[in-house]
């Protein structure tokens, strides 16, 4: 009977056979064991076939535990591996090491069995893999060990391995920069539907938009921005806001509009201390403003009309609103 190889190429010698050579024929399969646990360089500038030897003489890669590939794959590259070998068949079982040192240029190299699928590797990436008699298996250890993009750029998982965005950039002390105006996406809970946020195409002049504290303290505030890009919240003054009927004096505030009944007696509504822009309206409620009168005194020193002096009102069903301009005419009637 003489010798058979197992699917690693060791030599498994019959009883009664090699007599002699025993110690030689040991000392070789002991060397094979060794370069298992080896390093071996292929250049990928083509399709390889890792092989095994199955009892003859030769050049074989397929035992090394740990494969580096080099060169530039100048298109679509696969290394490939038997499913079986030694003599007689048997299926290869093995892990490998493999790290992709080759250059890509776009294009593709995977690592599989013959006749299989396998896995695509990333240029600069490092794989701990096996091979379990029917294809090569990424264990997904080990992966992602080399950086990927370039300095400064942001890292994402890209199939199992680093990858790097030119317009994802992180800069210490400032923060992430998104280049080539691409969103900021928040998407609802189904990932359906989502909001962005981009760059103007053309931005004059950077700026940093800063948001506020806290939410706004009740409904119906807006949003409002800074020349600093400081925003904050401000109360809808869209419109006028119109109060109950009053009989006494109010201090008003900007926005809100009046109806004021003087049928008993005549009082005074005091102005708030006014910035430009601020409206106050009043209205004569029960048509007695030229019986009682109306006074509408300002804040503090500021003018009303120019005047620093407050305002009689006796026009029998008059309604106008008083808006503010500056400390030099302060509030004028915007209607008579």
């Amino acid at each position: 009977m003489a010798s058979t190889y197992n699917s690693l190429g060791y030599q498994k010698m019959a009883t009664g056979e090699n007599a002699g050579t025993w110690g030689t024929k040991t000392n070789t399969t002991l060397d094979e064991i060794k370069e298992t646990f080896g390093y071996t360089s292929i250049a990928m500038t083509a399709d390889r076939t890792l092989t095994i030897p199955d009892g003859s003489t030769g050049t074989y890669d397929g035992r090394a535990f740990i494969i580096e590939l080099t060169g530039t794959l100048g298109g679509t590259r696969v290394l490939d591996i038997a499913a079986t070998a030694g003599d007689p068949a048997a299926v290869i079982e093995k892990p490998f090491i493999v790290f992709d040192n080759t250059t890509h240029s776009g294009d593709t190299l995977t690592f599989k069995v013959t006749g299989a699928t396998g896995f695509a590797l990333t240029e600069g990436s490092t794989y701990l893999c096996y091979h379990n008699g029917t294809d090569i298996i990424n264990t997904g250890v080990g992966a992602s060990t080399s950086p990927g993009g370039s300095t400064t750029q942001v890292q994402y998982n890209n199939s199992g391995a680093f990858g790097g965005d030119a317009d994802l950039i992180w800069t210490a002390g400032t923060g992430l920069t998104i280049n080539s105006q691409k969103e900021l996406r928040l998407a609802d809970t189904d990932d359906d539907k989502y909001i962005g946020f981009k760059s103007h195409t053309a931005v004059g002049t950077s700026y940093t938009l800063t948001w506020p504290q806290n939410a706004p303290a009740v409904n119906d505030y807006i949003l409002t921005g800074q020349t600093d890009g400081t925003l904050a919240w401000v109360a809808n003054s869209g419109g006028t806001s119109w109060q109950a009927v009053i009989t006494a004096d109010p201090t008003a505030v900007a926005g809100e509009g009046y109806f004021c009944n003087t049928t008993s007696a005549g009082f005074t509504v005091t102005l708030p201390a006014g910035t430009i822009g601020d409206e106050v309206s009043i209205v004569d409620y029960a048509g007695t403003f030229d019986t009682n009168n109306l006074t509408v005194a300002p804040n503090g020193s500021e003018k009303i009309n120019g005047v620093a002096a407050s305002l009689t009102c006796a026009v029998e069903r008059a309604a106008f609103t008083l808006v503010f301009t500056d400390t030099t005419q302060g509030w004028l009637l915007k209607d008579k």
